[in-house]
């Protein structure tokens, strides 16, 4: 008799939560993790938030190296998995190899979207993905500025922290008339867009990239759709991504604009193939409609339940989505996903370098965003997940200790329950 299989494409920090959830509930049959990089598993915020040396000990590793001996998950990295034959169960891969699936995740992720002008893939033009990337954005980064970042997103805005921490200089650029509204709101966004002016960057936005000015294949000037011409010796593109679905056509499964569509337990249209993480459209209860969890604690979050359920444990992925950002020498977080039809409360005092806002939804609070506010965001993460009901007067008082909201609300639920 066979010995099941489980492959999983993707050596993501889902893809590696995923195998890990499947051992640790017993799953007995072979697990093998397959990608393209050849380095260790390893975690990709850190390549945004921090400039790393060259080397693959600049890394910081998903798990120790032995853990994956122990667990007796075959890491099979620096292939690229080709194609899947459904006639006879296998992987196929770049190499010839071929393995047998009987359950298959893909955990492929996102790739960074790319600007189509002319240069946009010269030699200092560099789309941050992995590491390989950010060991050549490093690279340029140590001859000094000027740098311009196209984009002014998580990723952009990272960037641009650590380059104007290193005293190069920075200019972003950014489409929108708002940066990260879509994400946070105005009033939230204001605030980070005031702690990047503080610290000397220069923002323009409503303006996108007409051209680039090159000499050989060096990139020298940004030419934006407003005919400004800014001076580059760098420049990040980071314009946003698109799902990795390259494999949907040989495993027959099917795509939307944000992935592989999946149900609640992370199974796509073919009941024995999963996706999870960046890849996987989900109809999650903190989104509006279906759509993509992009960062790294939903995807290991999103990784153990579809892995859980692989091994016959089924786990639906349903709380709120947690997400940071390092910006100089604070950090971000947001709980949930902030709605246009929410109501925002931002606490009183708030300051570009501190500052905590809430989002209700009838009176509940539905998502919270915080700089430099580790403790409140923990306490709020709760206030999420008990739908507390909850008065914006309240919190908007910067007096006011979240830990008493929640405890009012737990006897009243108690009492409920118990009549």
């Amino acid at each position: 008799m066979r010995r099941s299989s489980c492959v999983i494409v993707g050596a993501s920090a889902a893809g590696i939560s995923a195998a890990v959830a499947m051992r640790r509930l017993d799953y007995r049959g072979r697990i093998t993790v397959v990608d393209a990089d050849p380095n260790p598993p390893y975690e990709r915020p850190p390549l945004s938030k921090s400039l790393l040396d060259g080397t693959a000990g600049g890394l910081v590793p998903i798990l120790p190296w032995s853990t994956y001996d122990d667990l007796e998950i075959d890491l099979r990295l620096g292939e690229r998995v080709t194609a899947i034959d459904l006639g006879a169960l296998q992987v196929r891969l770049g190499g010839g190899d071929r393995l047998d699936v009987d359950r298959l995740v893909l955990a492929t992720g996102v790739t960074a979207r790319r600007l189509t002008v002319p240069h946009a893939d010269a030699d200092n033009v560099v789309n941050l993905r992995d590491a390989a990337d950010a060991w050549r954005l490093n690279s340029l980064l140590t001859r000094g500025g000027p740098l311009v970042v196209i984009g002014a997103g998580f990723i952009g805005l990272e960037l641009a922290a650590v380059a104007r921490q290193r005293g190069i200089d920075v200019t972003v650029v950014e489409a929108q008339p708002h940066p990260l509204a879509h994400v946070v709101g105005s009033e939230v966004a204001s605030l980070v867009v005031d702690l990047h002016h503080g610290h000397g960057v220069r923002l323009i936005t409503g303006a996108t990239v007409e051209r680039f000015v090159a000499t050989g294949t060096t990139v020298e000037q940004v030419v934006l759709s407003t005919g400004r011409r800014i001076d580059a010796a760098t420049v990040v593109v980071g314009v946003g991504v698109e799902p990795r679905t390259e494999l949907a056509a040989s495993a027959r499964v099917d795509v939307d604009r944000w992935g592989f569509p999946v149900n609640e337990f992370g199974q796509t249209s073919r009941a024995w193939i999963f996706a999870a993480g960046d890849v996987a459209s989900q109809a999650h209860p903190h989104l509006p409609a279906r759509g993509r969890l992009e960062h790294w604690d939903v995807a290991q979050r999103h990784g153990e339940a579809v892995g859980s359920t692989v091994a016959g444990e089924p786990v639906r992925y349903r709380e709120a989505p947690y997400a940071w950002s390092d910006q100089y020498t604070g950090t971000l977080q947001i709980v949930g996903r902030p709605r246009g039809t929410d109501q925002v409360v931002l606490r009183r005092g708030a300051t570009p370098e501190r500052f905590l806002a809430f989002w209700l939804r009838d009176g509940r609070v539905g998502a919270v965003a915080g700089m430099d506010a580790s403790r409140e965001i923990g306490v709020a993460r709760r206030m999420v997940a008990a739908n507390v009901l909850v008065d914006s007067d309240v919190l908007a008082d910067a007096a006011t200790d979240l830990r008493g909201l929640l405890k009012p609300r737990r006897t009243r639920t108690t009492e409920q329950l118990a009549g």
